[in-house]
């Protein structure tokens, strides 16, 4: 999944070439696998509360790797629209049944540093998968399609053998979803949606803003690698700090540092050779030092909200994420659509973290939350 889910951003002109469509137009491979996800999260969710854990991982994966087959083998960008749409389906139940078995089977204490576990092999397979899949997809953008389907046909036979079953206590749907009815958890969810409408925002359209400076080729793959690196370590300083501190105090000094890093970013684009070059990386590589802790951080604050609907409340999370994810990289392509220069993509991701960050700020004013870890 950590693959899938950047892999595309380094070929949108191949994509785009191959497809007969406009880049912006590639870009939206990536929204609608976050639309989709954001929507069929949450039910799926509820709806397979009362299913056995492995088996709903490995039925999950299976639809996830069907999903990606289907996109390396589009004849068209209908059938690519189509597997994308069938492998978010996939992806968005499998992210919210781990985290959900995860949790179930951490002590409390150590739940921060569990999940922060789970996401860091996400993103350590980013680190690792996206620059071999972008050096393949130089030859053919379909390649790293495969090794997704590839990667995920050994994890889901790993699963098969080596997961233990695990079926948790099963609530009626009204008490799984009585989350939805509570205003702090709906409030919370607007934070990953800012936070990953300003990534995608950028992220999406990283190799035109990114390119023109460094170069593309084996320039672009170290510079993703780059981020999978930082993303790893980020995130894993962030269960640490979780369990110490709490979910909040991380997620504040998250935002903050991320408005700090965009400011440093549009700055950096009025440098110019040298200066230019480094300022744009320290933006691009700290976005994503504090990106990568911002999941672990936001799935805890919710599980700590709704502890007996864990399962949904984290799909709700991933859906709040899907979903700034797709209205980042629209908005990313409405405006290089409409004119606006690729460069100018790193201001306009700052109002999306300014309004995140007053919305957080006002749920800890509220203070409305169940602390039970």
């Amino acid at each position: 999944m950590g693959i899938d889910g950047y892999v595309l951003t380094g070929l949108l002109p191949q994509i785009a070439g191959d497809l007969h469509v406009p880049e912006a137009a590639a870009g939206q491979l990536m929204s609608v696998f976050a639309l989709t996800s954001a929507i069929v999260g949450p039910v799926l969710g509820a709806l397979t509360g009362r299913f056995e854990r492995k088996a709903t991982i490995a039925i999950s994966l299976a639809v996830f790797v069907v999903g990606n087959l289907i996109v390396g083998l589009a004849p068209t960008y209908a059938w690519a629209m189509s597997g994308r749409v069938i492998s978010a389906v996939g992806g968005a139940l499998l992210s919210a049944v781990v985290a959900a078995y995860v949790i179930a089977i951490t002590p409390p204490e150590r739940r921060g540093w569990a999940l922060s576990v789970v996401m860091g092999g996400f993103l350590a397979a980013t680190a690792l998968g996206v620059p071999v899949g972008l050096l393949l997809g130089e030859q053919d953008w379909r390649i790293p399609l495969f090794i997704v389907a590839g990667i995920g046909t050994v994890a889901l036979l790993g699963i098969l053998a080596f997961v233990p079953t695990l079926r948790l206590p099963a609530l009626p749907l009204r008490e799984t979803l009585r989350p939805l009815t509570r205003g702090p958890i709906l409030t919370a969810l607007l934070v990953p949606v800012g936070l990953m409408g300003a990534s995608y925002l950028c992220f999406t359209y990283a190799a035109l803003i990114i390119g023109p400076r460094t170069g593309l080729g084996l320039a672009m793959v170290g510079v993703l690698f780059g981020y999978g690196v930082f993303s790893f370590f980020g995130n894993m300083f962030a269960g640490r700090e979780i369990d110490r501190n709490g979910p909040d105090r991380v997620i504040t000094t998250i935002i903050i540092a991320l408005i700090g890093f965009m400011l440093l970013g549009t700055a950096g684009l009025a440098l110019p050779g040298v200066w230019g070059i480094v300022s744009i990386l320290v933006w691009f590589f700290g976005t994503a030092t504090f990106n990568g802790g911002s999941g672990v951080s936001l799935q805890s604050r919710l599980a700590m909200m709704a502890p007996d609907s864990v399962a949904l409340v984290v799909a709700l999370n991933t859906s709040g994420m899907m979903l700034g994810s797709a209205i980042g990289s629209a908005a990313g392509g409405a405006a290089l659509a409409a004119g606006l220069p690729a460069d100018m993509l790193i201001p306009l991701a700052s109002v999306f973290l300014v309004m995140s960050l007053v919305v957080h700020l006002l749920l800890i004013r509220r203070g409305d939350k169940k602390p039970v870890l």
